[in-house]
């Protein structure tokens, strides 16, 4: 009886003329196949897989992550490469490879359903030593993974009703493919080789933090808005890969090896410069360098009006885009979604340089009084708006607030004015399903944060917020795969530790506690001041036991927030999903055995 549906990437593996094999001697082909399956199982694990099951000739694997499915394929398939290089054409034991995303039926440990036959009749149709993916695979890997794809088209698969597009690898666009070897487990005792490291994808980039060369420490808010500015244009261009403007400023004021920086960020192309404001002028130096090499592959000056800005920003990333040597399909350069007030722009500038300093109540206050001062000057300044909606939000969900009502409401009526004058504006966008996610609307949420992936597919908040929506529509298995991607976007962002929030969280809404311990634990290790994380990490905890741990962690909880109480906290539901319910009550067992006061339920 299957307990679940829920959405995977599947992996299904089986070896090509296992029959022959097996005939022309067992034992040792048997040998071979335990050898080659036991050396896959680092790999696997590495990128967060599960073994499913085995068959004499094949494996099934579920993934939480597309691409870490086809990358992992990918290093399989290179790893058996080199294992048959020595071997004569009838003793390689070669593996045919299909990936699916579907939904499946869970039973268990095992799972079945459509993406578990798809994925097996893909494999069927793969050449050996190859990979075959499915259409819904490819859209979501296209520009993400370096490899090469072959579009069959449309596929008549045995058994399954509809024709599926099925893209492929051979064996040398395999052995082409460009894939990181991840981190093995410790302990691990296979190691792939060295030409499975992956180098970034083609595309990718990070926008260092900018100097000022004006000589006023005053004017460094301006400096950073520009940066920030540039990073949205960027991640705008198809197919590329741009790391969030959060973990680009962790690296600001310190000594920057840019080779060590492409390393960690795992970009090829990093962009540094200054900026200088005089008045009413502004004078902006890019540089492109090669993050592998630390070479530098061209620079540019500008210097124009201050009421020009925007102009300027086109024709740096145009010129940018004709170095890096990529078609430039399309940058939005939406001229009547941007301040034209210089005024107000500086304002907004000033406001984000708050925000970006963490969300706590001092600094968004701070960044809301710059915003509401901007909005006084252009009543239309659409980041002033977006900005407005998401400092409520984060006021009205703080659990300190006393006009919860009134701050949500505010919110929705920013983020919808700023939506209205930018519909093609990705902030508008996610400033609007932040207001629908905390206000029982995540679907809603789920959708509108799809076209801000759409109009700039590098967006970390957007991913990391579909995964926190995900729990709140029942689908609370899919969060992890959501805010994986957001941390391999922005690996060192501020809002970090809440997107592992959402992880452990979720995991509790599951019943998976001792994973919940996990994630919280890395939540407060990156802002330990986070209240809500050590009150789900006290619940997590005394689900499994550990209750001297909880009531610390309880203890911690309420000396940052001492008017927390459950009841409070339980008449402020995000969802009436009956899945997120149930599982809802799972959080409160937990703070209750933690021992959090239970107090009075307060509206708001």
């Amino acid at each position: 009886m299957s307990e679940a549906r829920k959405l995977a990437a599947i992996l299904a593996a089986d070896i090509a003329g296992y029959s022959r094999l097996m005939g022309e001697d067992e034992a040792r082909t048997a040998k071979a196949v335990r050898e080659r399956r036991e050396a896959a199982m680092p790999i696997m694990r590495a990128f967060g897989g599960r073994l499913v099951k085995t068959t004499g000739d094949g494996v099934l694997l579920e993934f939480p992550s597309v691409v870490a499915a086809v990358e992992c394929a990918i290093l399989i398939q290179k790893m058996m490469a080199e294992s048959n290089a020595e071997l004569p054409e009838a003793k390689r034991i070669l593996y045919r490879i299909g990936v699916h995303l579907g939904d499946v039926l869970i039973d268990g440990d095992d799972i079945f359903g459509d993406g578990v036959n798809v994925a097996a009749r893909l494999e069927g149709i793969c050449e050996p030593g190859g990979l075959c993916i499915s259409g819904s695979i490819y859209e979501h890997i296209e520009g993400r993974v370096c490899a090469e794809f072959a579009n069959l088209g449309e596929q008549s698969l045995k058994n399954i009703a509809r024709r599926v597009r099925a893209y492929a690898l051979s064996p040398a666009a395999v052995a082409a493919a460009r894939v990181e070897q991840p981190e093995l487990a410790a302990g691990s005792s296979s190691s792939p080789p060295v030409s499975m490291r992956r180098e970034p994808p083609r595309l990718s980039l990070v926008v260092l933090p900018f100097a000022n060369l004006g000589g006023d420490p005053g004017q460094d808010y301006f400096v950073d808005g520009v940066t920030d500015s540039l990073t949205t244009d960027l991640s705008r261009i198809k197919g590329a890969f741009v790391i969030a403007r959060s973990t680009a400023f962790t690296f600001k004021g310190k000594p920057m090896d840019v080779r060590a920086i492409g390393r960690e960020l795992g970009v090829r192309y990093a962009l540094e410069g200054s900026v200088e404001r005089r008045g009413d002028r502004l004078r902006v130096n890019v540089q492109l360098l090669d993050a592998q090499s630390g070479s530098h592959l061209g620079a540019e000056r500008f210097d124009k009006p201050l009421a020009d800005f925007f102009d300027m920003q086109d024709e740096i990333v145009t010129r940018l885009v004709n170095q890096i040597g990529v078609e430039l399909v399309r940058v939005e350069a939406t001229r009547s979604e941007r301040n034209q007030n210089p005024d107000a722009r500086d304002l907004v500038f000033q406001g984000m340089a708050w925000s970006f300093k963490g969300l706590t109540l001092e600094n968004v206050a701070r960044a809301r009084a710059f915003f509401e001062r901007a909005i006084r000057l252009d009543p239309d300044n659409v980041a002033a708006l977006a900005w407005t909606s998401i400092a409520d939000l984060a006021t009205a969900r703080s659990f300190h607030s006393d006009d919860a009502v009134a701050r949500l409401a505010s919110a929705e009526t920013a983020a919808a004015k700023a939506l209205s004058l930018a519909p093609d504006n990705p902030l508008a966008r996610l400033s609007l399903a932040f207001v629908f996610a905390q206000t029982k609307r995540a679907e809603q949420a789920i959708a509108h944060c799809g076209r801000a992936l759409a109009l700039n597919p590098n967006f970390a908040y957007a991913h990391a917020l579909i995964g926190f929506c995900k729990a709140l529509v029942g689908r609370a298995v899919e969060t992890e795969a959501h805010v994986r991607e957001a941390l391999r976007l922005s690996p060192r962002d501020v809002e970090a530790h809440t997107w592992l929030l959402y992880v452990g969280a979720a995991k509790i809404l599951l019943g998976r506690h001792e994973e919940a311990v996990a994630w919280l634990r890395r939540s407060i290790e990156a802002n330990p001041n986070n209240s809500v994380a050590q009150f789900h990490l006290a619940a997590a905890l005394a689900h499994v036991g550990r209750f001297q741990e909880a009531r610390a962690a309880a203890a911690a909880g309420l000396a940052i927030h001492p008017q927390y109480t459950i009841a409070r906290h339980e008449a402020v539901p995000l969802s009436d999903n009956p899945v997120y319910l149930a599982g809802r009550k799972l959080l409160f067992e937990g703070l209750r055995l933690a021992g959090l006061p239970e107090g009075a339920a307060k509206a708001g």
